[in-house]
């Protein structure tokens, strides 16, 4: 989860590439919607649009893109702590590119509609973050399964959808533990799902996500930056073991050499060469667990 060491780790990055916090965004802003994530081989063609699905709480701002012809399995993507932005419609599209209807969902609509920070923003902004800590607090374990189950209804009743197949999710730092109560929310229909950097998946808490494990069908990739394993080394131990113990296969590794926050293509510390190898694993998973 983005915290006071994800804060201090990144600027360290930063600083030791030569680039300042400021810097870094203003770079950031110039790149924009220039930033490119490497070409899908025999891309589908995809349809595209916003949408917005009533929940238990409200109208929720989404992106759905899914291939142009015919009925797939879908994958609903929960963002990290900036939200839903042209990052994460790329990260979308691309899925979609490779044959899945794909949900991304603003979990902020509560308190604003996406994109709640700008272009270029980075979580080393304090501006940025006095943004979107308040929003991220606005969620709980209670609305992270009144979501889930209101996004893949949603998902369920469209023609781009396959129902026959299993439904994906993916999360990213705050949207780790939202992947796991997915899984738990909505057991007969998930049936992968994956996870990176995330945040808070295994804690001595009474709704720690992992305990909700034997709940669960969902075959799981856990993939966890190299600083945040430093910080809670016990966590991946915690998840192996508890995987095992109700007979779920998952994929659980630290990837070396990254900080909180790799994947994400507008991310301070993102680490494209293990990015990609993060997405393979995801995308063999999905090829097995939602054929």
């Amino acid at each position: 989860m983005c915290d006071e060491r994800t804060l201090v780790d990144s600027t360290a990055f930063l600083e030791k590439s030569g680039v300042s916090r400021r810097r870094f965004g203003t770079l950031s802003a110039a790149a924009g919607l220039s930033m490119v994530l490497p070409p899908v081989a025999n891309a589908q063609t995809i349809t595209e649009r916003e949408v917005e699905i009533t929940t238990p709480d409200g109208i929720a701002d989404c992106y759905f893109v899914h291939p142009a012809a015919g009925a797939t399995a879908a994958v609903l993507v929960w963002p990290d702590i900036l939200g839903l932005r042209p990052a994460f419609r790329m990260m979308g599209k691309r899925l979609a590119e490779s044959g899945y209807a794909v949900l991304t969902v603003n979990p902020f609509y509560r308190g604003a509609r996406a994109p709640v920070v700008g272009e270029g923003a980075s979580f080393q902004d304090p501006a940025v973050r006095n943004t979107v800590m308040p929003l991220a607090q606005q969620l709980n374990a209670e609305t992270h399964f009144t979501d889930a189950r209101a996004f893949i209804a949603w998902l369920d009743q469209q023609n781009a959808v396959d129902t026959n197949r299993k439904i994906g999710t993916t999360g990213y730092c705050m949207g780790g533990p939202m992947v796991m109560r997915t899984a738990a929310a909505v057991p007969d229909r998930v049936g992968a799902g994956a996870t990176f950097h995330g945040g808070g998946l295994a804690s001595g808490a009474d709704n720690s996500p992992h305990l909700l494990i034997p709940q669960t069908q969902a075959s799981m990739l856990h993939a966890i930056a190299a600083n945040d394993d430093e910080s809670d080394p016990q966590a991946k131990v915690t998840l192996r073991e508890s995987y095992a113990a109700a007979g779920i296969s998952a994929e659980i590794e630290v990837y070396t050499d990254t900080l909180h926050g790799w994947c994400p293509p507008d991310s301070a510390v993102y680490h494209e060469d293990q990015a990609e190898r993060a997405w393979a694993r995801m995308l063999a998973l999905f090829s097995t667990a939602l054929a």
